[in-house]
């Protein structure tokens, strides 16, 4: 199978089904890939200084109240819920009592909280195709983040495992999980960085 970076065509870049092997031996050619399901697609350009920011500032808030029980990543780190499913969430949490899954290679099974703030490119892949494979692999709870619209969608997966949406955080909500009682902030306190920037 020939990995000449200069030879993929589009966003896919390997024939599925690809492991997370054939992904770790994929030459570093400067860009960002994931694998869900065995296909390896191509990340969104870097992200921007406001995804940056609220990304920056939310995980400072979570580590805050959080870190005395909660091992908190940023991406990139690959988070491994298989063989064939590779990502690299924003944000993730995993509980102290759970620390097993933290590997040399990385996140090596589901966290207890993932975390994606969207960009232009991610909304599609953010909202069904990541959602459906964190649901699957049994992340507990999950939040999306629209810096446009300045929400939080908080997802919890249910026993039959499938995502509800819980809740729909906005302006001056205080974000609280059930799943996670460290959690307690006011929602738009993660935009303060980016309250005078021209968007």
């Amino acid at each position: 199978m020939d990995r000449n970076p200069k030879q993929k065509t589009a966003d896919k870049v390997l024939e599925p089904p690809v492991t997370y092997e054939m992904y770790a031996e994929w030459p570093d050619d400067g860009q960002r890939y994931e694998i869900v399901d065995g296909i390896m697609e191509l990340m969104s350009p870097g992200p921007s200084t406001t995804h940056q920011a609220v990304s920056g500032e939310l995980e400072f808030i979570i580590k805050q109240s959080c870190r005395k029980d909660y091992l908190v990543f940023d991406a990139p780190i690959d988070v491994i819920l298989s063989e064939t499913t590779v990502v690299q969430p924003d944000i993730l949490m995993i509980h102290r009592s759970r620390e097993h899954v933290v590997t040399k290679r990385g996140i090596e099974g589901p966290p207890d909280l993932v975390i994606e703030i969207l960009s232009p490119g991610s909304h599609k892949r953010d909202k069904l195709v990541k959602r459906k494979a964190y649901a699957v692999h049994g992340v507990a709870e999950y939040w999306i983040v629209d810096i446009e619209a300045r929400t939080l969608e908080q997802h919890h997966l249910l026993e039959d495992g499938r995502y509800e949406l819980m809740n729909l955080f906005e302006g001056k909500d205080t974000v609280v999980s059930d799943k996670i009682p460290c959690v307690g902030f006011v929602m738009e306190d993660i935009f303060r960085e980016i309250a005078d920037w021209n968007r």
